[in-house]
């Protein structure tokens, strides 16, 4: 029997079958959008305010210079007009080329400064080839450069209000792109059609699976759930926990090495993550590659905190979390003093902590690294948008009632910093093309959040990302006003290029406020995460140095020096230098601290819900 001739026989029983799982998958949509959690209005998007604002300013310009909002209206419809000439020229037959649809712009709908890289949404050569997908691309990039340049032309706006406009506004071109809809996405329907519609079925699965799982809000699942467990195929690296108190593990790990430094180095990362992004694979964990240059670690792993802990403030995480581990690693190791890294909101914290020892006149630290860390918040990069009172008012409606700002608040909010790349593109492929997602440990581990505890966010979010209470000398912490000044220790800071959670200019700035003698900046080349996770066998990202802190940022960066490939080996030398002499290597623990389990811990296997 021909093969066709057997597919044909298959159809029938493929068909029903396709059916009844459509029907089951539809029950199970129409149930998870029934118990949809109740996400407050606030915190859906800006307050009426600034759409107030903004509308005030736009009609001022209206009246004022009226000229010029006839001339952007006439150009855009003479443009539009174009674009639909061409399409009919398309239609009729004429080639596509360099004639009347060339005068509509190119320009990305939602480009970064700088950055002029083909758009990857428009990448299916239908978008230049066939007239209809042509003409939606075109007009939509018309749309989004007509929209950006009204926001660019609204007056009366301050700084603060033309960027969370601008922000906001992007958001919906980013939305309302042709390549985010099935009837206008070619990628899609070429698939449908490959498949007989299958990659339709598997994505709706995939749909009401993301559904299911976040209680009917949309979340896309970005990696593979079943291709990684944390202890097994990530945070590997051999060691045991040797303290835990409420709110952290603490975890020493195990010598590679014959001989060690004396003194011992304890990393904080932060803890609106887990701290196994710095031990996701052997060859590109951060703590192996410590260890095994002859160095003691200890590494905080936090609790992922529930509504038991909704009073746990910054105090609490300085005195629990940072003054006990750095006390407990200089019993373990009997040592007076030890060096310290913290990264993200756990470099800002350790900030704060160095400057609570300095007015205690307690040294016990020697050097601190700071990685991807803002201090001084006058720059509060993109994040900013969202710390504006209508926010934060709906925040702390919000952990007061729950004890807990959301993991899914936080991830939902980093995703939309980069819609295109961590909302719009997976749902596509997922959704509309079918695919599985893929088996990629940094995806993973995006996805694996961490809540924060109620008075800790509000102190974090109001204190020191809005108000700026640090850098301007009057942050409250155990009965002292902390200021950026009384950070003296030896310091290495990182911060990265790209980064669009702790802008690098921002970072600096902190850095160079410190009251540190001896401070070191490196900036790599990449973002938050790429940049620091950068081991020294790839070679991918180089970075800058220049050993002079000057009061300007960009003119650090126009005279600093490039060098090809990680950061790590220089920062290594740094540490050495401060790290003493050569000993035997200690096991991890010791008699007051007996090992307790084997590394990872237990609370970095605490999921979100748990």
């Amino acid at each position: 029997m021909a093969t066709d001739e057997i597919d044909a026989q298959d159809r029938p029983a493929n068909f029903e079958a396709n059916l009844a799982r459509i029907e089951a998958l539809s029950q199970r949509l129409l149930s998870a959008l029934a118990h949809k959690r109740d996400v407050p209005l606030g915190l859906q998007g800006p307050g009426p305010d600034l759409i107030t604002k903004a509308a005030a300013g736009y009609m001022a310009e209206a009246v004022a210079n009226p000229a010029r909002l006839i001339e952007q209206q006439v150009a855009f419809w003479a443009d539009s007009l174009r674009n639909y000439s061409e399409l009919q020229r398309l239609l009729g037959g004429g080639a596509a080329g360099a004639q009347a649809g060339d005068s509509v712009s190119r320009e990305p709908a939602a480009p970064r400064e700088g950055d002029r890289r083909p758009d990857p949404r428009f990448a299916n050569p239908q978008w230049e080839t066939n007239p209809y997908f042509r003409y939606l691309k075109e007009q939509y990039l018309l749309n989004a450069r007509t929209m950006r340049e009204a926001v660019r032309g609204i007056v009366g706006l301050d700084e603060k209000d033309r960027k969370r406009l601008r922000y906001f506004s992007e958001q919906i071109m980013n939305m309302l792109s042709p390549s985010n809809f099935l009837p206008t996405n070619p990628d899609a329907l070429e698939r449908a059609l490959e498949t007989e519609g299958q990659s339709l079925i598997d994505g709706l699965e995939n749909l009401v699976r993301d559904l299911e799982a976040n209680d009917g809000e949309l979340l896309v699942t970005l990696a593979d759930r079943s291709a990684f467990r944390v202890g097994g195929n990530l945070a590997t690296t051999p060691g045991s926990v040797v303290y835990r108190n409420r709110l952290m593990e603490l975890i020493q790990y195990a010598p590679t090495t014959d001989k060690v430094h004396q003194r011992p180095l304890i990393i904080f990362p932060p803890w609106i993550n887990k701290f196994y992004i710095l031990d996701l694979r052997e060859e590109n964990s951060l703590i192996k590659w410590i260890v095994d240059q002859g160095f003691t670690l200890f590494v905080v792993s936090w609790v992922n905190p529930d509504a038991s802990l909704a009073d746990v403030g910054m105090d609490d995480y300085v005195r629990e979390g940072y003054l006990e581990a750095i006390e407990h690693a200089r019993r373990i190791c009997g040592v007076s003093r030890v060096n310290v890294v913290g990264y993200c909101i756990a470099g800002t914290t350790l900030a704060l902590s160095l400057a609570l020892m300095k007015k205690r006149r307690q040294r016990v630290v020697e050097s601190a690294t700071f990685l991807t860390t803002l201090t001084d918040f006058t720059d509060q990069g993109e994040v900013g948008v969202f710390l504006d009172d209508d926010f934060m008012d709906a925040i702390e409606r919000e952990v007061k009632a729950r004890g807990i700002l959301d993991s899914f608040y936080m991830s939902r909010t980093f995703s939309f910093l980069r819609s295109n790349d961590l909302i719009y593109r997976p749902a596509i492929r997922s959704y509309m093309m079918g695919e599985a997602p893929p088996a990629f440990d940094l995806l993973y581990w995006n996805g694996d959040g961490t809540n924060l505890p109620a008075r800790m966010s509000i102190e974090y979010l109001r204190g020191l990302c809005r108000d700026n209470l640090f850098a301007r000398g009057r942050f409250p912490l155990l009965g002292e006003e902390l200021s950026l000044g009384d950070v003296d220790v030896p310091l290495c800071a990182i911060a990265c290029e790209t980064d669009h959670i702790a802008a690098w200019g921002a970072s600096h700035d902190g850095i160079r406020q410190m009251g540190s003698a001896d401070k070191t900046f490196i900036l790599s080349q990449s973002g938050h995460v790429a940049g620091i996770v950068n081991p020294p066998g790839r070679r991918k990202y180089g970075h800058y140095t220049n050993p002079e802190i000057i009061s300007d940022h960009r003119c650090w960066r126009a005279r600093a020096t490039f060098h090809e490939g990680s950061w790590w080996p220089r920062w290594g030398d740094w540490l050495k230098k401060r790290s003493g002499r050569k000993i035997a290597a200690r096991p991890p623990g010791d008699a007051a601290h007996p090992p307790l389990c084997a590394a990872p811990g237990t609370y970095v296997l605490m999921g979100a819900k748990d």
